[in-house]
C-alpha cells in the first residue's frame, strides 16, 4: 500500500512545478495616482447633506409633479436603466464562471467502421448504430483569484452604471427645475412689462394732449412714442421666451406642449445655503462616483489579466451510457464514467497575454486620468456656481436699495402733484423708473434661483451610494 505521507511530500513539489510553469509576467510601470481632495484645498469637513429630492424645498407642488414625471418617463433614464441591466448581466456571467458547469448530451449516429482500426470483426467493416447519453460536470478551480477579480470588475461596472443613472436623474431634475423657474421669471417680467406699457400709453396720451394744446412740440411727441414701441418689442420677446420654455418643459417631461399652455408658475423663495463646497459633498456627485467605480473595475481587470499568466486547473467528471446499437444504450453494461483534472499552461501564449496585461494597465491609467479630470471639473463647477450665487445675492441687496430709492422718488412726485407743483408726467416717469428697477430686481432674483439650482447639481443633489 502506498504511504499517504509520500503523497503529501510530493505535494510541494507538484505545486512548485505548477508555479514554475507560469508564463513570465512583465513588469508594469507604476499605476497613475488619483488626486486627493487635500491637493485641491478641499480638506475633509462635516457638512450637512442635501436632500435627494432637493427641488421639493421650493414648496411648489406643480414643480414636484413635473420633476417626478420627467424622472419616470424620460428616454435618457430608460437608456441608463438599460445600461445597468447590461452591467448586471456581466455580473451574472462572472458569477457563473466561478460555479460548476453541467451538461447533458445525446449523440446518435449510423457509422461505417474501418477494417483497419481498433475494432475487430465483426464490427470492423460493418455499418452499425452508435449512441451516447452522457452527463458531465466541470469546475475551473480558481487558485489565483481570476474569477473573484472578474466578479469585482463586473460589480464595479454595474456600480458605475448606477452612478451614471443617478447623474442622469440629477441633470434631468435640474433641467426641469431651471426651466420651470425661468418660466416663472419670464411670466413675472411680462406682468411688470404690462404695467409699464399701460404707463407709457398714459404718458403718450398726455403728451398728445399737450402737443394739441401747443404745450409740447413734435419732438416731445416722437420721444413719447418711441418707448411704447420698445416695450411692445420686449413683450413679443418675452412671449417667445415663455413659449420656448413651455416647449422645453414639455420635451423634458414627455408630454405635448398643449398640456402646459396654461402653466403659470410663480417665483419661489430661494433656499438657504451658506456652506462652502467641501470634499465630503463633492464626493457625492454621481459623476465622480461613476469615475471612481470605473477605476476600481479597471484595477480588477489588471488582476484578471495578470492571473492569465498562471496555470488553469479544471476538474472534470462525466457519467452516462455508450453502446453500439440503439437497443443496448440503457443496459447496465453500457455504463461509463470518468473523473480527472486538466492543467493548461500558458507557456506558448505569452505574447497575447503580455498585450492583454499592458492594455488593461493602460485602461487603468485612463480610468484614473478620467477620474482626476472629473474631480477638477467638479471643483471648478461647484466653486463657480457658489461664486455666482454669492455675487447675485450681493447684487440683489444693492438692487433692493435702488428699488427703495425709486419708491421714494415716486412718493415725492405724487406729493408735488397733489400740492399742485407739477403735472402727471413726473409721476408717470417716476412710476416707470420704479417698474424698471423692479424688473431688474426680478431678473436678479430669477438668476439667483437658477444659480442655486446649478449649485445643487454641482454638489451632487443629495446623491449617495445608496440612492
Amino acid at each position: 500500500m502506498k504511504s499517504p505521507y509520500k503523497t503529501l511530500r510530493l505535494a510541494p513539489l507538484l505545486a512548485s512545478l505548477v508555479l514554475a510553469a507560469c508564463a513570465p509576467i512583465p513588469k508594469l510601470p507604476t499605476p497613475a495616482a488619483a488626486l486627493q481632495g487635500e491637493q485641491l484645498g478641499l480638506a475633509p469637513q462635516e457638512q450637512a447633506s442635501l436632500s435627494s429630492a432637493w427641488w421639493q424645498g421650493y414648496g411648489d407642488a406643480r414643480l414636484n409633479a413635473l420633476v417626478e414625471k420627467a424622472l419616470a418617463d424620460a428616454p435618457s433614464l430608460a437608456l441608463a436603466r438599460a445600461r445597468i441591466a447590461r452591467a448586471s448581466a456581466g455580473i451574472e456571467a462572472a458569477e457563473a464562471a466561478d460555479k460548476p458547469a453541467t451538461g447533458l448530451g445525446l449523440d446518435m449516429q449510423r457509422q461505417l467502421y474501418t477494417e483497419t482500426g481498433l475494432y475487430p470483426p465483426p464490427i470492423a467493416g460493418s455499418v452499425r448504430n452508435t449512441a451516447t447519453l452522457q452527463a458531465g460536470i466541470s469546475y475551473d478551480w480558481d487558485f489565483f483569484g481570476r474569477h473573484q477579480a472578474a466578479l469585482q470588475a463586473a460589480l464595479g461596472q454595474r456600480r458605475a452604471a448606477q452612478a451614471d443613472a443617478a447623474a442622469a436623474r440629477l441633470t434631468l431634475a435640474a433641467q426641469v427645475t431651471r426651466s420651470y423657474l425661468a418660466l416663472a421669471r419670464v411670466l413675472a417680467q411680462r406682468q411688470l412689462l404690462a404695467e409699464q406699457q399701460a404707463l407709457r400709453a398714459a404718458s403718450l396720451q398726455l403728451v398728445r394732449e399737450r402737443a394739441a394744446a401747443g404745450l409740447d412740440t413734435q419732438l416731445e411727441l416722437r420721444g413719447a412714442e418711441a418707448p411704447v414701441a420698445e416695450l411692445q418689442r420686449q413683450g413679443l420677446a418675452l412671449d417667445e421666451q415663455a413659449q420656448a420654455l413651455r416647449h422645453q418643459l414639455a420635451a423634458l417631461t414627455v408630454q405635448p406642449a398643449q398640456a402646459l399652455a396654461e402653466l403659470r408658475p410663480a417665483l419661489p423663495t430661494a433656499q438657504a445655503w451658506a456652506q462652502e463646497p467641501g470634499i465630503d459633498l463633492l464626493g457625492r456627485r454621481p459623476d465622480l462616483q461613476a469615475a471612481r467605480w470605473r477605476v476600481e473595475a479597471a484595477t480588477q481587470d489588471v488582476t484578471v489579466a495578470r492571473s492569465q499568466f498562471y496555470p488553469n486547473v479544471t476538474l472534470t467528471a462525466f457519467a452516462g451510457f455508450s453502446a453500439i446499437g440503439f437497443d443496448r444504450l440503457l443496459e447496465s453494461r453500457s455504463l461509463q464514467a470518468g473523473f480527472g483534472p486538466s492543467l493548461r499552461l500558458p507557456i506558448f501564449d505569452t505574447g497575447r497575454l503580455r498585450a492583454q496585461l499592458k492594455g488593461s494597465a493602460a485602461e487603468q491609467d485612463a480610468a484614473v486620468a478620467a477620474y482626476n479630470a472629473a474631480l477638477l471639473e467638479a471643483v471648478r463647477d461647484a466653486s463657480d456656481q457658489l461664486n455666482s450665487l454669492k455675487s447675485l445675492q450681493a447684487q440683489a441687496q444693492t438692487q433692493a436699495t435702488l428699488v427703495a430709492n425709486a419708491e421714494q422718488q415716486l412718493q415725492l412726485a405724487e406729493q408735488r402733484q397733489q400740492a399742485g407743483l407739477g403735472n402727471r408726467l413726473p409721476v408717470l416717469a417716476a412710476r416707470q423708473s420704479l417698474l424698471a428697477q423692479q424688473r431688474q430686481a426680478l431678473d436678479l432674483r430669477g438668476l439667483g434661483l437658477d444659480a442655486q439650482v446649478n449649485l445643487m447639481r454641482a454638489l451632487g443633489g443629495g446623491t449617495t451610494e445608496s440612492n
